[in-house]
This record gives C-alpha cells, sequence and structure tokens, in this order.
C-alpha cells in the first residue's frame, strides 16, 4: 500500500505562491513541484483573480508534501507558526540561513529568520536538545545564555558554553 501523508501544510501567497514553492524548492534536496493549478472562469466574483493567473502549487519539501494558495493580500504569515529545519553540522546551519535569508529575507533571534515572503523558520542545531535536557541544570542555563545572545546558532560556541568555557 502507498504511503500518504495526512496531514498537509498550506501557505497563503498575495500572488507569491510560484515563486515561492520554486524558491523553496531550490533550497532542499529531495524537492520537487508535483502540480500547478490555475484560475478558470468561475468564481471570479468571488476570488477576483484572472483566469490563467496561478491558484495552487502543490510541492514537497525534503520529501514533506506541502501546498501553496495565492489566496490574496487579506493575510500577511506572522511568528505564530513557522517550519523547523533540524541541521546536524554548522555548515548545513551556514546554508540554510543564508540562503532563506537571500534577496530580502530577515535574521531574527535564536535560530529564527523570515525569508523573502514573510516565512518564518527555525534553523536549530539537532543537539540542541541535548544539551538543554539532562540533569545538569548549570550547563542547561550556560546554553540558553549564550543561545539567546544568537541570532544564526553557533555550535562551536553552544559546545564551549556546555563545557564551561
Amino acid at each position: 500500500m502507498a504511503q500518504f501523508q495526512r496531514i498537509t501544510p498550506w501557505l497563503w501567497f498575495d500572488g507569491d505562491a510560484e515563486a515561492a514553492a520554486n524558491f523553496y524548492v531550490s533550497i532542499f534536496q529531495n524537492s520537487r513541484i508535483n502540480r500547478i493549478t490555475r484560475v478558470g472562469g468561475a468564481g471570479q466574483e468571488t476570488h477576483g483573480q484572472a483566469a490563467g493567473s496561478v491558484l495552487t502549487v502543490n510541492f514537497e519539501l525534503d520529501g514533506l508534501k506541502m501546498a501553496a494558495l495565492n489566496g490574496g493580500p487579506q493575510f500577511k504569515f506572522t511568528e505564530a507558526i513557522s517550519l523547523q529545519i533540524l541541521c546536524e553540522t554548522q555548515e548545513e546551519i551556514d546554508y540554510y540561513w543564508s540562503r532563506l535569508t537571500a534577496d530580502g529575507g530577515e535574521e531574527g533571534p535564536c535560530g529564527w529568520l523570515k525569508d523573502r515572503f514573510g516565512l518564518s523558520w527555525q534553523v536549530v542545531p539537532t543537539m540542541l536538545g541535548e544539551l538543554l535536557s539532562g540533569p545538569d541544570q548549570a550547563k542547561a542555563d550556560r546554553v540558553t545564555n549564550a543561545f539567546l545572545k544568537m541570532q544564526k546558532f553557533d555550535l562551536a560556541a553552544l559546545r564551549r558554553a556546555a563545557d564551561g568555557e
């Protein structure tokens, strides 16, 4: 039996759905555009979009099925929702950070950023959970104090904090 994904994130854009999907697909391996649907003649009095314009884009990011909708200007992204990327190495962190902040993206605190479309991302080292858990609260506090001063995570600085340096 084929595997299916029961829950699919839908992202709302104001005319940039295809550009955003292409941008995201260009960053992540194992990614692709699956389908683009276009506005037909029906419903124009409701949605106001021109016939033939892009309505939805179904795509995959590293195997995760997602969709983008050109829904109009009514809704904008906020930090209330974000996509998290877990990274094993500093090189991975640097890669995702530089690409997602390119061309108008914004760096934020503690591994958060916004891409040029306003979508929030968290670029997080996988080791962070290990450094913050366990019986050594002093170590967790040092790591927390270190990352609260960071924008993009610095693995070497987190390790030094964990070691008490």
